[in-house]
């Protein structure tokens, strides 16, 4: 098998479990809790930590928000067996980078990678993610270029692939679909809501050596639980938030 086609079959099939591979990185984080202390020694410091941390994983998410709400449907999808796309995305967030959605990813991640404050952690993190996501997005522009052929190369040519490119901004060409977002991007909201939650408590496990959880997340956390399970109720049991531009079947 050439190299193309190789790095082309490696990146469909961890499009496929892309939503779980990424999970190997507890495997650093586990290693650097073994090593973890608040900053000179301060919970103070790893207070204010925690929230600049906490700030870089919420701005990966208000991109994927903004990118899942204004595309059209049949792109950018959470589909795992097959690349799909209705349209070739230039609007918007693709307007300033091809891969916005995996930008959003990388920020989520890096604010949890963050949160041990140990560079080394930061670099290999960097550096899996890279090897990870790198034949993901070979294998998606492989699949666009065959699709849409010139209109796919033009856009490619002029837009970055994963630094934005500010300056050439366009608006996107669907209004907001909140309904859309909720739908799409509920799991992950709520998956960052109880990482941080879970560093909470395991930085005191660690440096303190005692089970502890700061007040406020013991609002935070079951509050967080019931809105998590409301809306899968709602997404799996009713059609509110089915799209206006989706069908309900």
């Amino acid at each position: 098998m050439a190299l193309k086609e190789e790095w082309e079959a490696q990146g469909n099939w961890l499009f496929r479990w892309r939503s779980y591979l990424p999970f190997v990185l507890l495997l650093l984080v586990v290693q650097a809790c073994l090593d973890f202390d608040y900053p000179q020694h301060l919970h103070s410091l790893q207070e204010a930590w925690m929230l600049c941390c906490l700030a870089v994983s919420l701005a990966g998410m208000a991109i994927r928000a903004h990118v899942v709400g204004h595309t059209p449907e049949g792109t950018s999808g959470r589909n795992t067996r097959q690349q799909i796309a209705e349209c070739l995305n230039s609007r918007g967030w693709y307007s300033v980078v091809r891969h916005p959605l995996y930008l959003g990813n990388f920020l989520i991640w890096l604010g949890i990678a963050l949160f041990f404050h140990h560079l080394w952690l930061t670099i290999a993190f960097c550096a899996v993610f890279w090897l990870y996501y790198e034949r993901i997005m070979f294998a998606e522009e492989e699949f666009l270029r065959r699709k849409f052929g010139d209109a796919f190369v033009q856009w490619a040519t002029g837009t970055p692939a994963f630094v934005p490119k500010k300056r050439q901004w366009r608006g996107p060409q669907t209004p907001l679909d909140w309904r859309k977002v909720i739908r799409r991007e509920y799991t992950t909201a709520f998956g960052v809501l109880f990482a941080f939650g879970a560093l909470e408590f395991v930085e005191h496990l660690i440096v303190e050596r005692q089970l502890h959880i700061e007040p406020h997340w013991r609002f935070i956390l079951p509050a967080g639980a019931m809105g998590y399970a409301t809306l899968r109720w709602v997404k799996h049991r009713t059609t509110y938030l089915v799209s206006a531009r989706q069908p309900s079947t």
